[in-house]
């Protein structure tokens, strides 16, 4: 009974993933940079975070994906850039909980 209130506890502390992000600025990141590539592989461009056998399977991996995409294309995004790139991402395709 103990280990269940602390567990409970303990994960109601943690915060959403991405909770310092803001979607609708990541938005305007994703659209701007990141439709394009991404339409070179997929059509519509969308379907890269719809597929079925996804690369992306946890809060880290996507904000670690947003890390290379944003080196691959020399994006030069900040740090708080990439945690809007994937808090738009989590909040319109993922879904991912803390």
């Amino acid at each position: 009974m103990v280990i269940a209130v602390l567990a409970t506890a303990a994960g109601a502390q943690q915060p959403a993933p991405f909770s310092h992000g803001n979607a609708k600025t990541g938005k305007t990141l994703a659209e701007r940079d990141c439709v394009a590539c991404h339409e070179q592989k997929f059509k519509p461009a969308s379907a890269i975070y719809t597929r079925t056998e996804r690369r992306v399977t946890s809060a880290s991996q996507l904000l670690t994906q947003v890390q290379v995409c944003n080196t691959e294309l020399r994006a030069g995004y900040f740090p708080e850039d990439e945690e809007n790139v994937a808090a738009f991402l989590n909040d319109t395709y993922y879904k991912f909980k803390p």
